[in-house]
């Protein structure tokens, strides 16, 4: 009792405060420790404990008392049901804000105590509790090994079951849903997808429905909600959601809006674009208005920030701009695309306009940008835009594109060489992390651009006098490390992949356009030797026929090229680098069954089917490098006899339909036949012995056939 009046009175509560901890520490027994107690906990909720009064608790009680009191039964007569286990997560709450117990076990322990609470039913006795349990879970979330505790521990179940059952605190776990998937968010869907659904549910349906200020702060968390993965399309409840938000964006966005409620709508729209495409937008007259609209604000807002810029102005507008960056690079993908398109070809053309303007003011904006400005990402972030409008459209704002090169190709070999820290804005994320899209990696968004340009004279001339050829090379040799760096390598298709097949395609636009770069830059003789290493190495892997294809045609062009160079003169890499082409090539067509009569037709062999649109153009390039490479190297008609390639190209045109063989597949045999023919006798021995004479007359090959008879 005296204990008790001492709680009630009002004098000098610190010094009563020691008295009761001397208390708490010398009890005889659990009555006096509990009436101690019950001043500690009440200082401790009116807030009047410092922090080294606290831990002097803490000194006192450890977690030893606490613990009890959790799992203690009944109260004494005319307490709360509660009382104890109250008491106890006063404490533990208590102690929690010190960040090193926060992180100690028997805290971490206590997580499925707290969930437990969070989903039980609430009654005006327990509030106090909770308050307690969201100030522990709060302060566990803080520390090193908090959230990944609490995620494995079923705390982001109960969160959403809290926020969704609108229970007492419901705010607080919104709050703390929002860290925990700002920190681990594949986790927390991996784990706790059909909770967090229902709440991405729950947050879609007030944002529906609800005509205040609290529709655009609901812009601001929707994000956090919608996850890259698991694909919500998959998903109907994850539909009905995406629908919902449809609808509200096209109801805030066909209104008049201040920039503070248009800024919130677009990054959540971009959003959803990174997380769906363009799926949410539903097919059909209203989609497609939604659609262009989508796309006509975020170019006026990216040419109202950039045109003029003032830099604080642009400071402020980074992240939104960025977000516009996102939705018009589905605009761009969305002109393009002729497979059940959203946009009719008339919306179509004036949205490449409005893009058109937009990508004027990125271009105008990155020709002022300063030198120290260069690890900005949302200069990283508007390069990478500018790359994607570049890779589709070749005609459109050429001149101010040349002009612009030599920034790029400064910018691109900067961040390559010093591995720049660029990161991505917070949100949303222009940059994915997967294979090369590294921040640094600007080159992967600017190879395709680059491709187009290396076709044309002009900027194929300022690209060389800038240096891009030595540049690019040292890319593809990065990129090769990445792609066989693991063990049992290679992956399947990733933008690695992607970037190493396009730079193959510049490559061979130089050694159509530009032999002497090729013939005089030392840097092409070691993408020689690399490619000579590669290709064996690549061939006999599945999945990989595009990148092989590549990597093929281009060593056999660059071969007639450097022909003299040291690291071709019968080496072994030489050897098996055409042993490696040999195979490509010979393996590419076969006989089979024609549905239509009863004889063989020729045909592209199953291995290669998947891969023929992007294989064909580069095998027939492919075989026109290989006849010329033949007079070249005395040592290659020999592994073409070697491969038994003459044997196998005989049967197949000795057992199809002449009919089944086009003049173009027939132009390519015979080039490569009439070379070896000529520059060796065993070849032409073979070509004779497989009644090479018959089928040559039988197919039209008369430069075949005046070679034999010679």
């Amino acid at each position: 009792p005296s204990y008790l009046a001492m709680a009630s009175d009002s004098g000098d509560r610190n010094s009563t405060l020691k008295r009761c901890l001397g208390v708490l520490r010398d009890a005889r027994n659990d009555s006096e420790q509990l009436a101690a107690l019950l001043l500690v906990t009440k200082a401790v909720r009116a807030g009047e404990v410092d922090a080294k009064t606290r831990r002097q608790i803490f000194d006192a009680i450890g977690f030893t008392f606490p613990n009890r009191l959790l799992t203690s039964g009944q109260p004494p007569a005319g307490c709360p049901e509660h009382t104890f286990r109250a008491l106890g997560l006063t404490l533990l709450a208590c102690f929690c804000t010190d960040p090193e117990l926060a992180g100690h076990s028997q805290i971490l322990n206590k997580i499925p105590a707290f969930n437990d609470i969070l989903v039980s039913p609430c009654n005006p006795d327990s509030t106090s509790m909770i308050d307690d349990v969201y100030q522990c879970l709060s302060a566990v979330m803080a520390t090193t090994r908090g959230p990944r505790e609490l995620v494995t521990k079923g705390t982001v179940s109960a969160l959403c079951q809290a926020y969704v059952n609108r229970s007492y605190g419901s705010d607080h776990a919104l709050t703390l849903l929002l860290g925990l998937l700002a920190i681990a968010e594949a986790k927390c869907w991996q784990r706790d997808a059909p909770h967090l659904l229902a709440v991405l549910s729950k947050l879609s349906d007030d944002f529906l429905k609800t005509e205040d200020m609290t529709k655009f702060e609901l812009c601001e968390v929707l994000p956090h909600f919608i996850p890259l993965s698991p694909p919500l399309m998959q998903d109907s409840q994850g539909c009905e959601c995406l629908h919902r938000l449809y609808k509200g964006l096209a109801n805030i966005l066909g209104s008049r809006l201040s920039q503070s409620q248009r800024d919130p709508a677009l990054k959540l729209a971009a959003c959803l674009v990174q997380a769906c495409g363009s799926e949410w937008i539903p097919a059909g007259s209203a989609g497609s208005k939604f659609l262009a609209l989508l796309v006509n604000l975020a170019c006026v807002e990216v040419r109202l920030t950039l045109e003029e810029p003032d830099p604080l102005e642009v400071e402020g507008k980074k992240e939104v701009v960025t977000a516009c960056y996102v939705l018009i690079e589905m605009g761009i993908q969305e002109c393009l695309r002729e497979e059940k398109p959203l946009l009719e070809e008339v919306q179509k053309m004036q949205l490449m306009g409005i893009m058109e303007e937009a990508f004027g003011a990125v271009i105008f904006y990155l020709r002022q940008v300063k030198q120290e400005e260069l690890q900005d990402p949302f200069i990283f972030a508007s390069v990478r835009i500018l790359g994607a409008w570049m890779a589709e459209e070749t005609s459109s704002l050429k001149q101010e594109i040349c002009e612009l090169l030599p920034f790029l190709v400064h910018y691109a070999k900067k961040l390559f060489k010093e591995g720049s820290p660029a990161v991505s804005l917070p949100q949303p994320e222009l940059v994915s992390t997967e294979g090369s899209g590294l921040p640094q990696d600007a080159l992967r968004f600017l190879l395709p651009g680059f491709c187009h340009l290396t076709a044309e004279d002009r900027p194929r001339d300022i690209l060389v006098s800038e240096g891009a050829p030595a540049l690019l090379c040292e890319y593809f040799f990065r990129q090769w490390e990445v792609l066989t760096s693991e063990p049992g390598s290679l992956t399947p298709l990733t933008s690695t992949e992607m970037s190493l097949q396009t730079a193959c395609g510049i490559f061979l636009n130089l050694v159509v356009t530009a032999p002497d770069l090729i013939r005089q830059d030392k840097t092409f003789s070691s993408l020689m030797d690399m490619l000579l290493k590669s290709l064996p190495l690549l061939l006999p892997q599945k999945d990989h026929l595009v990148l092989a294809a590549n990597i093929a045609t281009l060593g056999l062009m660059m071969a007639r090229i450097l022909a003299s160079s040291a690291v071709l003169q019968g080496t072994q890499s030489a050897k098996e680098f055409f042993g490696a082409a040999i195979r490509f090539l010979s393996q590419a067509h076969t006989a089979q069954a024609d549905p239509g009569s009863d004889s063989l037709a020729a045909a592209v062999s199953p291995a290669y089917m998947s891969a023929w649109v992007d294989v064909r153009e580069l095998w027939f390039l492919g075989m026109q490098a290989l006849a010329g490479c033949v007079p070249l190297f005395p040592w290659l008609p020999p592994a073409v006899l070697q491969a038994r390639w003459l044997e196998g190209l005989s049967e197949l045109l000795t057992r199809v339909a002449p009919a089944s063989v086009d003049f173009e597949l027939i132009a390519a045999f015979q080039g490569v036949l009439v070379e070896l023919a000529r520059a060796s006798k065993p070849c032409r021995d073979v070509i004779l012995s497989h009644h090479g004479r018959e089928w040559a007359n039988l197919y039209g090959m008369a430069a075949l056939e005046q070679c034999l008879s010679e």
